[in-house]
């Protein structure tokens, strides 16, 4: 019985991770996100994701990586700090 509950238990826990990063149906597409990092002075990004409600990423600005937090809906870059 013990082991039924753990393997409930742990597959909920799979289930809800999956499904809290993915996209929102309203949101900027991946490939638009990237361009619009791109229009706000990084030369490259190297990582995009889904992640609480919001785009997180890695990228190059003025030669450093940098890691953002972008809207999802306006691609509008709400946080930035170098990435250590």
């Amino acid at each position: 019985m013990k082991l039924a509950t753990i393997l409930v238990i742990g597959s909920l826990a799979v289930a809800s991770a999956a499904s809290a990063d993915q996209p929102g149906p309203d949101w900027m597409p991946m490939e638009q996100m990237k361009a619009k990092v791109i229009e706000s002075g990084y030369s490259q990004v190297t990582k995009l994701e889904a992640d609480d409600g919001q785009w997180e990423g890695e990228g190059i600005k003025n030669g450093q990586k940098m890691e953002f937090h972008a809207d999802p809906k306006t691609g509008v870059i709400v946080r930035e700090k170098p990435d250590h």
